[in-house]
């Protein structure tokens, strides 16, 4: 039960700031600098798949991790840092072998995956150890 509420509070946070994210930057900060190389809309299947698996890595390199130790402070540096590295990952092999790919959109791009990845885990952490708390209070 553990695994899949820990899953959940780091799969729903994390969705919705990027969908905000992604929403809010797609016109001013992504399409200015990519243009024709972005669909009008995402394709769905790799969207989902990503949405899906990026939590797991979350909670293997940051929940889980956390939850072990009891911190909080582990969940949100340990899930900052898996995201500034996935991030730019992502963003400096784009940067290496795309025309139309800029330094600053890199540097906006892995603060932006650094934040929201720190921020998924660390709610995820504490929402998880709430719902635990109050599954074990209903159980007793």
């Amino acid at each position: 039960m553990q695994y899949a509420s820990l899953y959940i509070f780091t799969l729903l946070p994390f969705g919705v700031l990027d969908a905000i994210w992604l929403t809010s930057t797609a016109g001013t900060l992504y399409r200015p600098t990519m243009g024709d190389m972005l669909l009008p809309t995402p394709r769905l299947v790799p969207l989902v798949i990503f949405y899906l698996m990026y939590p797991v890595a979350l909670l293997i390199f940051a929940g889980l991790p956390a939850m072990k130790i009891g911190s909080l402070t582990h969940a949100l540096m340990y899930g900052a840092l898996f995201g500034a590295f996935a991030y730019a990952t992502y963003d400096l092999t784009n940067q290496a072998t795309l025309r139309n790919w800029t330094t600053q959109l890199t540097l906006i791009d892995v603060c932006w995956g650094t934040f929201a990845s720190g921020a998924a885990a660390a709610f995820g952490y504490w929402a998880t150890t709430k719902f635990n708390a109050w599954m074990g209070g209903m159980s007793g």
